[in-house]
């Protein structure tokens, strides 16, 4: 078999609330749709979400770079089966290693951005994502397995592999009004969530009293952790305020920019609260410096901005390896697709300390998929049993989403 084409779609998604947290809001999200269609004619689906805030890249880079691909090395050439497959996409490097390697003009303000970016290795992995899922998808099909069974086609899962016929996601408080996070919390706890994120950072006023009062109402048996979205620096722990913010927490996530993420390691010292990376967690080389540096206790691993599915495999038994947890994240504004890869890696993956996403009915106008994978009461959702990623793609909804769209590969 071989990949006889790749088609790259730009779609923009409007989200049914705007989102706003520390780095960003947003009221829509503009997404990469890769297709694959190998010889055969079975079809394959893939999505990623560029963004510059997280991995260094936006949609226009993404576009641009797709026109400049030459990946025969890595899947002109015919394969055997999924195992051979596997291999051919650690082939596929989308990443370069110097910006001047870059076959397209960065404007010189963002410069820094990228270069800093590809260095760490995660330039372009929404785009790296979107390709590995839309060809495993395809192959997967063509084999009649689901893209689940990859984790145990990827020799460093050995001690990670288990399959769960269910999974339960956790709920999140956005950054909002007082009220509304108070209502957010009394819907978490009627609908029965046993973990909650609350976004910390953007509100005004004594966000410990807020966070006391969000507790409250959840109680005691659901687990609540904070998100700071790089809001705080290493400073800020030596005042006490953060401090107080994590004093009835599972843990912090990502409080201070990815630039001063190395002061995290004397600031663990003086917390008994674990520290997540989620921004300074993009890419194996991000994962190895965590580790080596000490850096945190947790990694926040989401699938378009840690470069695909067998990239985030692999981060999860780095961090197994080195003793740390490891949850499975998602973005914001994923649609079905992201959604049913994001739920095949939670149901084959043992040890997840959260999993987030799967909120495509509550967040996106248009989830693209003619399955609906919203979670159910409390989270609770099943593992996907159809070959590939086991949804179909709603075409009509795709037509109202595109924006752009270009051939990236033919044979």
């Amino acid at each position: 078999m071989h990949v006889a084409r790749l088609i790259a779609l730009h779609v923009r998604i409007p989200l049914r609330q705007t989102i706003r947290h520390a780095s960003h809001t947003r009221d829509s999200t503009d997404s990469l749709l890769v297709r694959c269609e190998l010889d055969d004619g079975k079809i394959g689906w893939g999505e990623g979400l560029p963004r510059e805030y997280v991995s260094g890249e936006t949609i226009d880079d993404v576009w641009a770079a797709l026109s400049t691909l030459d990946i025969y090395e890595s899947l002109g050439r015919p394969f055997s089966d999924l195992n051979q497959v596997i291999e051919c996409l650690d082939c596929l490097t989308l990443c370069p290693s110097e910006i001047s390697d870059l076959r397209f003009e960065i404007e010189e303000p963002r410069r820094s951005v990228v270069e800093e970016h590809i260095q760490r290795g995660c330039f372009l992995n929404s785009a790296r994502c979107a390709i590995e899922l839309a060809v495993l998808d395809a192959v997967c099909q063509r084999e009649g397995r689901p893209l689940l069974e990859v984790t145990s086609l990827v020799p460093e899962t050995v001690n990670l592999r288990q399959f769960s016929p269910t999974v339960q996601y956790s709920g999140v408080i956005a950054s909002s009004s007082l009220m509304q996070q108070f209502h957010s919390a009394i819907k978490m706890r009627l609908y029965g969530f046993r973990q909650v994120k609350v976004k910390v950072g953007l509100q005004k006023g004594d966000e410990a009293t807020r966070l006391h009062w969000i507790r409250r109402i959840l109680g005691r048996k659901i687990s609540m952790r904070v998100d700071a979205n790089e809001a705080w620096s290493c400073d800020d722990f030596d005042y006490g305020s953060p401090h107080r913010l994590c004093s009835d927490v599972s843990c912090v996530e990502q409080p201070v920019p990815h630039a001063d993420a190395g002061g995290l390691a004397d600031v663990r010292e003086g917390l008994t609260v674990p520290i997540m990376l989620d921004e300074s967690l993009c890419s194996l080389s991000d994962g190895q410096r965590a580790i080596d540096e000490k850096l945190c206790d947790l990694f926040n691993i989401r699938l378009s901005k840690c470069g695909g599915f067998v990239s985030s495999l692999r981060l999860a038994a780095m961090a197994h390896s080195a003793g740390l947890g490891y949850q499975l994240g998602c973005q914001v504004g994923e649609t079905g697709i992201l959604s049913a890869a994001g739920r095949h890696f939670a149901t084959s993956v043992a040890g997840l300390f959260a999993l987030e996403g799967s909120y495509d009915r509550h967040l996106v106008a248009e989830r693209l998929t003619h399955e609906d994978l919203t979670f159910g009461y409390g989270g609770v959702a099943p593992a996907l049993k159809g070959p590939g990623l086991g949804v179909t793609v709603d075409q009509e909804a795709l037509d109202r989403s595109s924006v752009r769209c270009q051939t990236i590969w033919e044979r």
